[in-house]
C-alpha cells in the first residue's frame, strides 16, 4: 500500500465545536488506515466520504489532491467541525472564532451532502468510518449499492474494540466481496467490492415504521437513529408524566428530539400546542418529520436540524422536553448535557420550565438549578429520575 498524505497535520485537527477535553480526540488510528488503504484512489473524480467524524478523511485525501469531494456528515457538529478545520488549515497562523469565519475561508474542494442518492451517485471511491448501528451500516450500503458506479470500492474502517463480524455479513447482503485488511494500531478496514444494485433495492426500507403497542404512537426511524422504531425506557418514563408538564403551554420544544416521539405525543395530547423537535442528527430530524407525518401532527410539529437550540429565539418556549445523551462517541461525557440544559435555560420563558429524564447517578439537579432554575422531582424509579425545572422570572 502506498502512504496516504506524508505529514498530513492530524494533530492540528480540533473538534469545535463539539465538546473538547483532553479525554476526545478529533482523529484516530482508523482515519489514518482507511486514508493509507485508499492511496491515490481518492484522485480519481467520484470520491464520497461518509461518518468522517471531524474532517480527518476528507482533508487527508484532499492534501493528497482529491477535489469535488462529496461529504455526509450525520451530526451538524461534524459538518461545521470540518468546515473550521479546513479553514485553519488554509490559514495556519489564524483561529477560527466563529462559524462565518470558517464558511469564508473553506477550500471549495467538498460539498455537503444529504444521506441520499445525490450523495453516491456514480461514485467511484468510498471512504466511511463505520457506524456502530448495524441498521445505519445497512441503510449507507444499500444507497452506495443502489446508486454507485459498478466498480465502486468501498473502504469501511473502524477500531476494532467497535467492529464486528455481523458487519462483514450486513456488507456481504449487496457486495460480491468484502475482504477484511489486517489489523493496525487496533483499527481495521473492511474492503468491499462488485455492488448488487438488484439486491439493494429489494432490501432498501427506510424509513422504518412501527407502531408503539403501549402509546399507539407510530414511531420512524432511519438507521442512524437512536433506539429505531422503538422508545427507549428514559423516553418512556418521561412519557408517563408528560401529560403534567405545563399543562396550559402554547409553545413546546423538543430538545434532542431523536425519532421525535415526545413531539408527536405533545402534539397529538394537547391540540392547542405548536411543537419545534430539534436535533444535531440529520438522521434524527428526518426521523422525527416522517414520525410527526405518521401520527398525523406534522401541521403543528415543526422539524429543525440544529446544534441545540442555536437558531431558537430568547425565552420562546412555554415548555422544553429533553432526555439528553451521556455518551459522546465512546467515552462517558456529560458535556453535551450541559451545554443543553445551557440552551434550555436561555430559550425558556420566564415561568416556563424543562422536563428532563435523566439517568439517576449523573446527579444533574444541581447543574439544571444553576442554568434554568428551582429544580423538583417528577418521578423516579431504580434508573431514571424526572426533574421540571423552573425559568427564573426576570
Amino acid at each position: 500500500m502506498s502512504s496516504a498524505a506524508p505529514g498530513f497535520p492530524y494533530e492540528r485537527l480540533r473538534r469545535w465545536p463539539d465538546v473538547e477535553a483532553p479525554n476526545l480526540f478529533a482523529s484516530d488510528a482508523a482515519d489514518r488506515l482507511i486514508a493509507d488503504l485508499a492511496g491515490d484512489a481518492v484522485r480519481t473524480p467520484g470520491l464520497v466520504v461518509i461518518g468522517d467524524a471531524y474532517g480527518a478523511l476528507t482533508l487527508a485525501a484532499a492534501d493528497r489532491g482529491a477535489r469535488g469531494i462529496r461529504v455526509h456528515q450525520d451530526p451538524l457538529t461534524a459538518e461545521r467541525a470540518l468546515d473550521a478545520n479546513a479553514a485553519a488549515l488554509a490559514a495556519p497562523d489564524q483561529t477560527i472564532p466563529d462559524q462565518a469565519a470558517a464558511d469564508q475561508t473553506t477550500p471549495r474542494t467538498f460539498t455537503h451532502h444529504p444521506l441520499d442518492d445525490s450523495l453516491v451517485r456514480n461514485a467511484h471511491t468510498v471512504l466511511l468510518r463505520l457506524p456502530r448501528s448495524l441498521d445505519a451500516l445497512a441503510e449507507i450500503a444499500i444507497l452506495i449499492a443502489e446508486h454507485a458506479r459498478p466498480d465502486v470500492v468501498v473502504y469501511a474502517g473502524g477500531m476494532l474494540k467497535h467492529m464486528t463480524t455481523a458487519m462483514n455479513a450486513v456488507l456481504g447482503e449487496v457486495f460480491g466481496s468484502v475482504e477484511a485488511s489486517l489489523a493496525r494500531q487496533k483499527a481495521r478496514v473492511l474492503v468491499a467490492r462488485e455492488p448488487h444494485p438488484a439486491a439493494a433495492t429489494v432490501l432498501d426500507r427506510w424509513p422504518e415504521r412501527a407502531q408503539d403497542a403501549e402509546t399507539g404512537l407510530w414511531v420512524c426511524a432511519h438507521g442512524a437513529a437512536f433506539a429505531g422504531t422503538s422508545i427507549d425506557i428514559g423516553t418512556r418514563f418521561l412519557l408517563s408524566v408528560l401529560g403534567e408538564a405545563v399543562p396550559d403551554a402554547r409553545t413546546a420544544v423538543d430538545l434532542g428530539c431523536g425519532t421525535g416521539v415526545l413531539a408527536s405525543a405533545l402534539a397529538v395530547a394537547r391540540r392547542n400546542l405548536r411543537v419545534t423537535a430539534t436535533d444535531q442528527s440529520a438522521a434524527a430530524v428526518a426521523s422525527a418529520a416522517a414520525t410527526a407525518s405518521a401520527n398525523g401532527v406534522v401541521d403543528r410539529v415543526t422539524v429543525v436540524r440544529d446544534d441545540g437550540l442555536a437558531s431558537q429565539p430568547d425565552a420562546s418556549a412555554e415548555l422544553i422536553v429533553l432526555n439528553p445523551p451521556f455518551h459522546i462517541g465512546s467515552a462517558v461525557h456529560t458535556g453535551i448535557a450541559h451545554r443543553l440544559f445551557a440552551d434550555a435555560g436561555r430559550v425558556l420563558a420566564p415561568g416556563g420550565e424543562l422536563w428532563t429524564v435523566w439517568n439517576s447517578h449523573l446527579g444533574y439537579r444541581a447543574a439544571l438549578e444553576r442554568a434554568v432554575g428551582p429544580t423538583r422531582q417528577i418521578a423516579r424509579n431504580p434508573k431514571f429520575t424526572v426533574t421540571a425545572s423552573r425559568k427564573r422570572s426576570a
